[in-house]
């Protein structure tokens, strides 16, 4: 009777649930960070995306002072709130810059081969299901789908607050984080930011791929291959007929080649439709390679059908949709979660990336 009573005051706002608890669902056994584990990195990132997450539900259900929850995730591995990033069309809390309190006085002079830990790490959120915020992240999930979230008002707010840090502090000491929606608009941020000089550590948690997902439409491994040489096909002779074997060539090699040099965190779950095709992606990429057909996965790979044929190319211009598909990815170093996701909720969950019993698969992808 009195889980019952609990479940229906969670639901009713009235308490925090138990993902939105640090001492319950975080990382405790994390007492001392070791800025040169590849773990311990990913669990602070995630952890500060979920204090994104639990900063806007706390301010859904009125959660102030001791009763608020945010707070402990990013206390924990002595970070402090220098700033958090409202939406202006409905006011809810999408992401946030954390500073990390013994930036100036961590031993840089033993770091000769270790990675220093950031000053700042700026975190977004994905979608959150409720009534105060619904509407706007789900127009912004159709943009995703649509390429078209360069042009939304909270993505030129975020790049606005992410450029100020960098011209503060230099891109060295920053970092971006998102989970689903955030890391969409985190992975589009880091494009700009490398494209304009300044690349950027970012770990991106189940981001969207905004494409057809064969990996989970198609079961024959043999099928899926033709259908993708297919695809390249297509992609690659269509490039070639809508902006000719010169036109602005260098141009876009140059562009195409700054952002091949950035190589970000890219986690991933197989059983999660949402990102699982990025697996398939870089996968298919090196297949055609082995297959000598690398020329032709050179044009593919750098172009969208959707984008070639809206006129949008696969360059770099923000002006109209579909200019910049999100998933058009050079280089990524690739956590593949292989550990079993009961359901869709656990598959794309945040909270799986700094599970102590995870099973993961590691590969670097660099064009």
């Amino acid at each position: 009777m009195e889980e019952e009573e609990d479940e229906v005051m969670v639901k009713e706002g009235l308490m925090a649930s138990q993902r939105e608890i640090f001492s319950i669902s975080g990382p405790i056994h994390l007492t001392s960070i070791d800025w040169n584990n590849s773990y311990h990195r990913t669990s602070v990132a995630s952890c500060l995306v979920q204090a994104v997450y639990t900063l806007e539900r706390d301010r859904q259900q009125n959660r102030i002072g001791l009763k608020s929850q945010a707070n402990h995730w990013w206390e924990f591995f002595n970070f402090t709130l220098a700033e958090t990033l409202i939406d202006d069309s409905d006011g809810s809390i999408y992401g946030a810059v954390f500073e990390y309190k013994h930036f100036f006085s961590y031993n840089y002079h033993n770091t000769h081969h270790s990675k220093p830990p950031p000053r700042h790490v700026i975190a977004f959120r994905g979608t959150i299901m409720k009534r105060h915020s619904r509407s706007r992240d789900l127009k912004l999930d159709l943009r995703c789908v649509r390429d078209c979230l360069q042009d939304s008002t909270r993505f030129v707010h975020a790049i606005q607050v992410i450029q100020s840090a960098v011209a503060k502090t230099g891109n060295a000491a920053v970092w971006l984080a998102g989970h689903s929606l955030g890391a969409a608009v985190a992975l589009l941020a880091g494009k700009i930011m490398t494209r304009s000089g300044f690349p950027l550590e970012s770990y991106l948690f189940n981001p969207p791929f905004s494409s057809i997902p064969i990996e989970k439409l198609v079961k024959s491994e043999k099928l899926k291959h033709g259908v993708r040489f297919a695809g390249s096909l297509v992609k690659a002779g269509v490039a070639i007929a809508v902006k000719g074997r010169h036109h602005n060539k260098g141009q876009e090699d140059d562009s195409f080649m700054k952002l091949a040099s950035w190589i970000p965190y890219l986690y991933v779950n197989p059983s999660d439709p949402i990102c699982s095709e990025y697996i398939s992606y870089f996968k298919h990429r090196n297949k055609m390679f082995e297959i000598g057909a690398g020329k032709i996965e050179r044009i593919a790979t750098r172009n969208s059908l959707r984008s070639l044929l809206s006129g949008g190319g696969g360059g770099s211009s923000s002006d109209s949709c579909s200019s910049e598909p999100l998933h058009l990815l050079p280089s990524a170093y690739m956590t593949i979660n292989t550990s079993h996701s009961p359901n869709f909720k656990r598959a794309h969950g945040i909270h799986q990336w700094w599970d102590p019993m995870f099973n993961g698969e590691y590969v670097l992808h660099q064009f």
